[in-house]
Parts: C-alpha cells; structure tokens; sequence
C-alpha cells in the first residue's frame, strides 16, 4: 500500500486526489495534508481520511485546527508554517508527494520530498519556473521520480518514448505541441479586456480551477509557465515547445515526431484522469472520470496563438530563453500582479505591464543556487509592487 502526503489538499488538485486516493483504499492511505488556511476543509478531510500529520500555513490555523480536532477526539498531529509543510513532504511513511501548493511557496517542500528520493506528482510547476536546473539536478542527484500532473505535462508523458530522458533528439522527438484552451477571452474584444473583472476572469469555459490559476489560464501566463516546465520535464529547448489554442479542451497535448507522426492525448477536462495516471504509473485504474465521447464532440479546432491578446505568453517565452534567473523573475512579478487584480487593486490588462516593467528591471542572472534564486524572487516582488503602485495611483 502507498502512503500518500498532499501538499494543498484543500485545493482543487487536493480534492480531486483525495477524490481518486478515497476510490481505491486497498491501494492507497492518506499519511499527511497541507493547507493554507482553510481550517474547516481540512479538519473534512481529516474526519474522512485520517491521516497521521496535518500542516496549516500559520500558528492561529494550526491552533484553530488542534482544537477543532481535539474537541471532536481525533489525534492528528498539527504542524504549522514551513517545517511544517517540509514535514508533510517529508512524512516517512509518504511513498508518494502530491505537490500541489499553488506558487512558489512550493518550491521548499517539494525538493524536501525530491531530496528523500521520493515519487512526486508535480502539479506546483513553480518548482521548475523558479528553478528548474537546480530542481532537476536535485532530483537525478536524490533519485526521485516526477510524473507530471498539468493536464498538458501529463499528456506529453504518455505520449513520450519510455526512454526520452535520453534526448528527444536521440529518440526521434521533433517537438512538443501545448495546447491552450484560450481562456474566456479568446474571442472578446481587446478594448473590452480594460473592464474585465476578477470574477469573469475566473470563469473558465471548460475547467474548474482555482483564483489565481484561472487569471493566469486567462492571460495566457499559465501557458507560459507551462512552456518552461515543459523545457525542464523533457529537457527540451525553447524552439522544440510550441503553443496550440484548442478550445474544446479535448486533446490535453501532442507530441511530434521526425517520422512525420503526431502522437496526442485525448480525455474529457477532468484532472482526476492525469492524477489517477501518475497515482497507479505505470499501471492505470479508474479515476471517477467519464469517457470520451467523440460523436458528441463532433469537432476539433486549433489556431495559433495571438501575442498580442496574450503578451504573457510572449513574455514567457522570452523568459525561458534568456534563462537563468529570468524566469523566477517572471513568476514572481506575475504572483504579485495576479493578486493585486483579484483584490480589485488592478486592471486586467495591467497584469502583463507589470511583469514586462519587472522584467525589465532586473537584469537576468545565471543561476547558481537556490538561496539566490529565493532572493532573485524577493527582489522582483518588491519591484513589481512598485510597478503596481505606479499602475494603479
């Protein structure tokens, strides 16, 4: 039996793990869960799952939940802020991580877990924005094994050769084709994007998502990031990753090969299917998800993406090229940018400004080490709340 560790399981990856985890008890046993703050979600889960550890992301939750769970007769051990969520990852009898921690706050307990040579589904892609050539180094260093949870990530794993950490060169991979839905605003005017509110923003044509995701789906910025977790996962340049809005959401992403074959993945949008993958990898058991039906789809579009509706993605791209700190540059001024928006703090259109301001401000650095790349990250926070102040006053 494995034991499993959720980092987020109040969240919509969380739940929806806990969801495929709760199908199959003969195979799997919750051990440890992390939240932010949301005490009454956990101390659900706790009721229903058991498990030996819980962390909150500070002492009053953590306090809140221990009282909660000591008033009902529940002994579960309550940890709080960072050693507690490295506790979680770090649970001896966690066999499997699942990293589901939205931002950068994911980048510590992750490689805590890749450390201790652990399988880790990889649903935090920041670990790989932030610092992906550390990350990877860590993890051939530590042994752990990363299966990709991004619906995107997931689709390119099942479509890759068993032996593609050899080189895509090496094993006839010409390119990487990420589809994109295109988010709400696919179609919408781009004078009319001024006015976009955060609750618009957040209403996803196909997936449910949580806040600052789904901003990021609708800027195009998740993409983005995408793009430069697949260049890590599948050690894979720039021009060998493309971009592919599909706004059916059918075909998660597909893979190119010099042949002239095109291998794509295929399922309804429901993350329960890359999650009960990576769960039963390399097996595979029921995920709760209901089949695809292609009759009733009846067709499949694609188009390129628009740079011009989208410079997130533009700026993305631009990122990854550049290397080194650039991309943890990226994602913070995109954090700091996306949260000032959902606290009706900016505009929507504003949010690409800001990182492409930060950017800007902060020349790129080879990258050396995680502490300086965790410095890197606190700078261009200090300076994209700089460029929103500028923005919004």
């Amino acid at each position: 039996m494995r034991g499993i560790a959720i980092l987020g399981s109040t969240g919509s990856i969380g739940v929806s793990t806990l969801d495929v985890v709760a199908r199959h008890p003969d195979r799997y046993r919750v051990v440890a869960l992390s939240a932010n703050t949301d005490v009454d979600g956990m101390l659900a889960q706790c009721r229903i799952h058991r498990p030996e550890l819980v962390a909150m992301a500070d002492e009053s939750c953590a306090r809140a939940l221990r009282d909660a769970l000591n008033a009902e007769g529940l002994r579960i051990e309550v940890m709080a802020g960072t050693e507690g969520l490295e506790a979680v990852a770090g649970h001896p009898d966690a066999t499997d991580l699942m990293a589901a921690i939205v931002g950068a706050a994911g980048v510590l307990p992750t490689l805590a877990a890749v450390r201790l040579g652990r399988r880790v589904l990889l649903a935090n892609k920041e670990s790989l924005v932030v610092a992906g050539d550390l990350f990877m180094a860590e993890v051939r260093a530590g042994g752990a094994e990363i299966l990709p949870i991004d619906s995107e990530h997931n689709a390119v794993f099942q479509c890759m050769p068993p032996n593609f950490a050899n080189g895509l060169g090496e094993v006839g991979v010409e390119k990487i084709l990420l589809t994109a839905s295109g988010g709400p605003f696919r179609r919408r005017a781009l004078a009319d994007l001024e006015q976009v509110t955060p609750e618009q923003a957040c209403n996803h044509p196909n997936w449910d998502m949580g806040r600052k995701i789904s901003v990021d789906s609708a800027t195009m910025m998740n993409k983005g990031l995408e793009v430069i977790e697949a260049r890590w996962l599948f050690d894979a340049t720039p021009e060998q990753i493309e971009v592919v809005v599909h706004p059916q959401s059918v075909v998660h992403s597909l893979v190119q090969y010099v042949d002239g074959s095109v291998l794509a993945q295929l399922g309804n949008p429901d993350m329960r299917t890359p999650i009960a993958h990576a769960l039963a990898w390399p097996e595979r058991h029921a995920a709760g998800v209901e089949s695809l039906d292609l009759f009733d789809i009846a067709r499949l579009d694609f188009e390129p993406p628009d740079m011009t509706r989208f410079p997130c993605l533009r700026l993305a791209f631009e990122a990854v090229t550049a290397g080194g700190s650039a991309p943890a540059v990226l994602n913070a001024a995109n954090e700091v940018a996306v949260a000032h928006f959902l606290e009706h703090g900016l505009q929507f259109i504003h949010i690409a400004e800001v990182v492409e301001r930060t950017l800007a401000g902060i020349a790129p650095e080879p990258a050396e080490d995680l502490g300086q790349l965790l410095e890197i990250d606190a700078r261009a926070r200090v300076l994209a709340e700089q460029q929103v102040k500028g923005l919004v006053s």
